[in-house]
């Protein structure tokens, strides 16, 4: 099963996250991604065994209590690309409130998963929220355009937990189920 470790945002911020998808709906090579299922990627831990996740959970929890992280406020806005304005792979939205939160999350839980055996991303972490990919740069003056002259605000959200999610491709997108839910504390 392939899975990785998020924070997900509520459903009441999808048309938010809509719209700020909008401006770039006419952009050639540009893939959205579904805003009912936005999150915040701590950790993507790729195709794992099954028989892997008891032990999985359990670290996750761990995790947790390493972070000491209590439920927070989140505030989603801004737009960004990665890798470069030059170069555009994926658009995300910001986040500027519970930056610091995150980021500690992500460490213990990426902390826990390499002592797994799962490997550690090769970049520093940025809280983000993917909302498009871009296949080729056939849309990447409008993409430039749209990042250059908006920021929008989604809105926000307390964040009381993370889940371990899994992902299933599918010929419509990827479809993710949350396996499990490891409440902040």
């Amino acid at each position: 099963m392939r899975l990785f470790v998020s924070v997900d945002l509520p459903e009441s911020l999808a048309d938010a996250v809509a719209a700020v998808q909008e401006p770039l709906a006419d952009a050639a090579g540009i893939r959205m991604t579904d805003p009912t299922q936005a999150h915040v990627t701590l950790v993507f831990l790729g195709d794992v065994d099954p028989d892997r996740v008891p032990d999985l959970e359990r670290e996750l929890e761990a995790a947790v209590d390493d972070a000491r992280v209590d439920p927070f406020e989140a505030r989603f806005a801004g737009l960004g690309v990665f890798p470069s304005l030059e170069y555009i792979r994926v658009i995300w939205l910001g986040v500027e409130d519970g930056h610091e939160e995150l980021t500690r999350l992500q460490a213990a839980v990426e902390d826990r998963m390499t002592a797994m055996g799962f490997e550690a991303d090769d970049h520093e972490f940025t809280p983000h929220v993917t909302v498009a990919r871009m296949d080729h740069a056939g849309g990447k003056e409008r993409v430039q355009s749209v990042v250059r002259e908006r920021s929008p605000t989604v809105g926000t959200t307390t964040v009381e937990e993370i889940r371990l999610t899994e992902s299933r491709l599918t010929d419509d997108g990827p479809v993710y189920e949350t396996r499990e839910r490891f409440p902040l504390e």
